[in-house]
């Protein structure tokens, strides 16, 4: 909202009430940008001779935003205000546009008209229309169908009448008004994936490689706002995750679980996060989660403690507390994604039960397979199984469940992708208590911080301690095994949803 300074009334922002490109390029609302900004050194808004960078320019709103707050912090050194617009604009703010539609639109937000030469409308008289916002059209570079930069797959995006999303900034080289210059500062909301041409929605991420092209230019600081899916790594964000959790150049790290939250009406899974990048910072990072309206008290640590980020400040003592009894864990046990060979769409299966058939756990049926399609752990079959979907809770919207439903599967029985087996037992009662376990607070809880998006593999369970399933497992045993405190296991239950 901006007020009016002379009536006091709150006007709308117009950029609040922009309509989002898509899920993945989404226009970032101004109390993000302006808590992003709020990172940065407050002298930084006093120094005449820094330059500002927004890679991904969508609305503007980041460039707005800087503009206003050079404006008030430049008073001192420029007085006469028609010079300090000048040299704020010409010298110190400059955006790479994703879209030829995005370059005017902040044009528009930033120079108050898509002409920045017009002496009429713009803020200030600019040497060139673009001003200091520039979109040229790139193409992508393939090598084996894929473009060498960013990945995109060849002939998805090749549409000359659409938008082909070779980013500027990650393809070749920067614009030429900008590869010889120094920025201080690289701030902003890069596109998040791409489609790479896989089964259904497949996407791969693209925003790790903004990050990765800004380190490269050595600027003073970084500050970006991502999904929060690199916390726990996955589809092409290993390396990734990898470098940024060992990176302690990373200063503050703000989470927010819902991503809603930050982009009102955008579903994210996993949340979203944002971050400052201090060259010259070499300690721990200070850790804030938001979530549910409130911001949780921060805590300053090492990012690499863990070999995924754990986001929650409150369970780091948890874990702690569990890891110190050096117990085997979970994920050795449980299987790889198609544990039986058979993939989600398989079809050839019967819908009712003959001689020589195994039953079938599908994607929301169960039928009857012959044999021949085993192709994989056929030494399960013939003993107790327990079942949990692959597809957990992808929600960052606090309690959750974090995991489908366990079940049991009984002996003759197998499953397609769609499910993993969680432990494959000769004795039922074994199976029956491995169930109630995953269903319980306390493991699911432990599930949680390996999850950030809904996919779940065995990897996921490598924090859940592998215990003797001849113990009928409850919370109350749990918390007193780990000998959790009244305060942790209160947070626990208000984080994790019952299982009915």
């Amino acid at each position: 909202m901006l007020v009016d300074n002379i009536t006091g009334t709150h006007t709308p922002d117009i950029l609040d009430c922009l309509s989002n490109l898509s899920s993945d390029e989404v226009f970032t609302p101004p109390k993000i940008v302006n808590e992003m900004l709020d990172l940065l050194p407050k002298d930084i808004w006093q120094n005449p001779e820094i330059k500002f960078l927004d890679p991904a320019c969508k609305s503007g709103v980041f460039l707005r935003e800087i503009a206003k707050r050079l404006l008030v912090g430049l008073k001192e050194q420029i007085p006469n205000e028609e010079k300090r617009k000048e040299h704020i604009y010409k010298n110190m703010i400059y955006g790479i546009a994703i879209t030829e539609l995005t370059s005017l639109i902040s044009r528009r937000s930033l120079y108050y008209t898509k002409d920045a030469t017009n002496p009429k409308y713009s803020v200030v008289k600019m040497p060139k229309e673009n001003g200091n916002i520039v979109f040229s059209f790139t193409n992508h570079e393939y090598k084996d169908n894929r473009c060498i930069y960013c990945g995109a797959v060849k002939g998805v995006f090749d549409d000359k009448s659409l938008e082909n999303h070779a980013y500027k900034f990650i393809h070749k080289e920067l614009n030429e008004e900008f590869k010889n210059m120094k920025f201080d500062v690289i701030i902003g909301n890069p596109p998040y994936q791409l489609n790479d041409g896989g089964h259904g929605a497949s996407a791969s991420p693209l925003y790790h490689k903004f990050v990765e092209q800004a380190k490269n230019m050595s600027p003073k600081y970084i500050c970006m706002i991502i999904p929060s899916r690199w916390f726990a790594g996955g589809k092409g964000l290993d390396s990734f995750r990898e470098e940024m959790l060992n990176d302690r150049r990373i200063k503050e790290l703000v989470d927010y679980p819902n991503a809603s939250e930050c982009f009102p009406g955008v579903e994210i899974k996993g949340g979203v996060c944002y971050f400052l990048w201090d060259k010259n910072h070499n300690d721990d990072c200070n850790i804030t989660t938001i979530s549910n309206g409130e911001i949780l008290p921060s805590m300053k640590r090492a990012l690499n403690e863990n070999d995924v980020f754990v986001r929650f400040n409150e369970a780091i003592s948890i874990l702690n507390k569990v890891k110190e009894k050096n117990e085997i864990t979970l994920d050795t046990q449980v299987s790889s994604r198609k544990p039986f060979g058979l993939a989600t769409n398989f079809q050839d299966y019967y819908k009712s039960d003959f001689q020589g058939t195994y039953k079938l756990y599908g994607n929301k049926f169960i039928g009857y397979v012959l044999p021949k399609y085993i192709t994989k752990n056929s030494e399960w079959i013939d003993k107790y199984k327990v079942y949990i979907p692959k597809a957990g809770d992808g929600s960052g919207a606090y309690p959750i469940i974090v995991s489908g439903k366990p079940f049991l599967g009984e002996k003759n029985s197998v499953c397609t992708e769609t499910y993993i087996v969680a432990g494959v037992y000769e004795e039922i009662e074994k199976a029956q208590n491995l169930e109630k376990y995953l269903k319980t607070k306390f493991i699911r809880f432990l599930i949680s911080l390996k999850k950030v998006t809904q996919d779940m593999t065995s990897k996921t369970y490598s924090f859940v301690p592998k215990l003797d399933m001849n113990i009928t497992w409850t919370d109350k045993k749990l918390y007193k095994k780990y000998e959790l405190t009244k305060e942790e296991i209160e947070f626990i239950e208000s984080m994790i949803k019952e299982m009915n």
